[in-house]
């Protein structure tokens, strides 16, 4: 069996189950060795019935008091059984199980595990894992993986799946050379691929990680130094020769720029006027107001004849980046083509776009990866914009970039890095940064608060939207799960209804929706149908909605603090105070430590060098990663020095054999040569 073989050939994989493989990413069995867990489970010390206080996952260990009863619905088997009496009570369900009839004997000792759930008086447990008190013990020692999956997929299938493929293929040869491995304490790759899925403890799952992190960091580098000497130098294609419309526009506008944003913009007009074509990364702050200073370097390319294209990662955004250009040309009288193309358009629509395309040379383009498709032929593309530059990859970004001769390339993130990091992540680049929000806007009012202040903040929201405004509440999960504790946005969107008694139009979000849901219910909400949003992070890179003026962060310990500080940038965006709940229910010291730096300060770069020095080797243990350029297992903050050491190894190692013809380099140069880029979204 090889790795490229189709999922298929895994026992217990028929046509139904692999469409449900597919949604995942997963088509091959070298496709389900890639889709790490998403997170690991260390069971518990177990409790007695009477010991248990709040609702969540726990292990429960006492004996069944009387046998357990199966009940026949309809087509479905369920076995239920109590442990304990009257008020000291778990009921214990199982469906599709009718075994557990048989398995379970009154008098005996059982640990059972899973997620406890208050039912009226008393608590229960829905489909409990069962263990003799000696198997409990030696699952206490290990750690169990948890992956990411689509309904109908079970996260028992999944880990049986992989274990079946690392029983029956051979494991891939390790490209890194062995000079590397040695130099960084790097484990082998086999033996990485391995641990990262089936830790034998903790250590052992850090070592693994730091191997397949490095791996991660050195392919992205190795290549986009490769694609850096490819490219060289390119030559202005796109000459600058007049340059009135900026004055003018500036000279119009209601607000004065920051000095950061006139700093930015001298630096693009300078690139501009160069011989040689633009590479800048704009790294502004959230709020710090890049969109206008991408208008003023698309108006200028209109100007001077060229066409400009500006691509953003979400149609909500390309709708509203296209609204407002067409808003601002007719406000400043400019004659200037505003074309929008993205997925959701008509065919017509489409057509349309695509005929404008080549019709109006001095054009305004708005659009999201659709401007990458074959029928998108631009007829004089000078230069191209993305919007949260992290979000696509670098091959995107050069696809997008060859739909011109040579563009200029600008590139924008409201992703704060600290400039030696951006040095090496954007090594192709020069950097500009803004880092200061226009004036008129007030600082966010920050608040962590553990979950008995639920009620009382659910109160300010009635306050606030009884004000006009708006409110987001942001859950960890899309639906419940039996491994993670967490709040997960279905239930909390019931129960949040059910708090308000159906008096406030409430909206839910989430990435698993349809794109078409999706832009529907930011539609709704930016438009005011809609007061509160219940969503995952997936709003991280969303619709400006200068109405919304709180922000809840639910389980907040579990976001980086990156990440947090996007999701908060969501508010603050209008004139009003806004404020930011975060949740902290893991009420560690380590959560309160990380959690006061957001606290007590807006400043995203700021925030970002904090992130730096507080993460460490052990802290992916829990955290969710805050998905900077979209790496499956790598975080620039946590793993920087990792990120260090390859930029380190990847120039050396090209210096030294810049065609890789040395023996000890032909591993690599196959596996070069092979690289997916797609795949690992390079």
């Amino acid at each position: 069996m090889k790795l490229d073989s189709p999922i298929t050939e895994i026992k217990g994989i028929g046509a139904k189950t692999e469409k449900l493989m597919n949604r995942i990413g997963v088509y091959t069995l070298w496709d389900i060795l890639l889709h790490y867990p998403r997170d690991y489970i260390k069971y518990k010390e177990p409790v007695t019935v009477k010991d248990i206080t709040v609702p969540g996952i726990c292990a429960v260990s006492g004996k069944i008091s009387d046998n357990p009863r199966l009940i026949r619905s309809g087509r479905m088997d369920i076995v239920s059984a109590k442990l304990g009496r009257e008020k000291e009570c778990l009921e214990l369900t199982w469906f599709h199980m009718p075994y557990m009839k048989t398995r379970l004997k009154p008098g005996e000792t059982y640990i059972f595990y899973g997620k406890v759930k208050e039912k009226g008086s008393h608590f229960a447990m829905e489909q409990p894992e069962v263990f003799t008190p000696e198997q409990y013990q030696g699952k206490m020692e290990a750690l169990q993986p948890v992956y990411s999956r689509t309904e109908g997929l079970t996260n028992a299938l999944l880990i049986k799946t992989v274990k079946q493929v690392l029983e029956k293929v051979s494991l891939t040869y390790d490209f890194l050379p062995e000079e590397i491995r040695k130099k960084r304490n790097l484990g082998e790759y086999n033996f990485a691929l391995t641990q990262i899925h089936f830790p034998d403890n903790m250590e052992q799952l850090t070592a693994a990680r730091k191997r397949l992190v490095y791996d991660e960091f050195f392919r992205f580098l190795f290549m986009m130094q490769i694609q850096k000497e490819k490219k060289g130098e390119l030559p202005n294609d796109f000459p600058i020769e007049k340059e009135t419309v900026i004055p003018y526009i500036l000279s119009h506008l209601p607000y004065n720029l920051t000095k950061s944003q006139k700093k930015c913009l001298d630096e693009i007009l300078w690139d501009l006027k160069k011989k040689t074509a633009m590479q800048r990364l704009i790294q502004g702050d959230v709020g710090s107001g890049k969109t206008i200073v991408a208008f003023l370097a698309m108006a200028l390319m209109g100007e001077n004849g060229h066409q400009s294209a500006l691509m953003a990662p979400t149609e909500v955004l390309a709708r509203q980046h296209y609204e407002n250009f067409v808003k601002m040309c007719r406000e400043f009288e400019l004659k200037r083509r505003v074309v929008l193309l993205t997925g959701s358009l008509t065919p017509k629509e489409k057509r349309s776009a695509q005929e404008d395309l080549k019709l109006f040379p001095d054009a305004m383009i708005i659009g999201t990866q659709a401007l990458l498709q074959e029928r998108a032929v631009f007829s004089n593309l000078g230069l191209v914009i993305t919007d949260e530059q992290h979000r696509f990859g670098v091959r995107q970004r050069e696809i997008f970039a060859k739909k011109g001769i040579n563009p200029h390339i600008l590139v924008m993130s409201a992703t704060p890095i600290p400039r030696t990091l951006a040095m090496i992540l954007y090594g192709d680049m020069d950097i500009s940064v803004m880092d200061e929000v226009p004036a008129k806007r007030l600082p966010i009012k920050n608040c962590v608060v553990d979950k008995s202040y639920r009620k009382t903040a659910y109160e300010f929201m009635r306050k606030e939207i009884a004000a006009g405004h708006q409110v987001y509440v942001i859950c960890p999960f899309v639906e419940d799960s039996e491994e993670l504790e967490g709040e997960n946005v279905g239930d909390y969107a019931k129960s949040l209804d059910a708090y308000f008694k159906g008096s406030i139009p409430m909206g839910v979000l989430n990435g698993k929706m349809k794109p078409g849901e999706k832009n529907q219910v930011m539609e709704n909400f930016s438009k005011n149908k809609i007061q509160i949003l219940v969503s995952t992070t997936v709003v991280e890179v969303g619709v400006d909605v200068p109405n919304a003026t709180v922000m809840m962060i639910e389980n907040a310990e579990r976001f980086g603090l990156a990440q947090l500080h996007q999701l908060r940038g969501r508010v603050g965006r209008g004139d009003a105070q806004s404020y930011c709940i975060m949740v902290d229910n893991a009420q560690s010291k380590a959560s309160k430590k990380r959690l006061d730096i957001l606290n007590k300060s807006n400043d995203g770069f700021f925030i970002a060098s904090e992130d730096l020095k507080m993460r460490g080797p052990g802290d992916f243990f829990g955290i969710r990663q805050s998905g900077e350029m979209l790496f499956a297992l790598g975080d620039i903050y946590q793993d920087a020095g990792l990120l260090r050491d390859a930029a380190e190894d990847v120039k050396e190692l090209l210096e030294r054999d810049p065609g890789l013809q040395q023996e000890e380099h032909k591993k690599l140069k196959v596996f070069v040569g092979n690289c997916n880029m797609d795949r690992w979204n390079l």
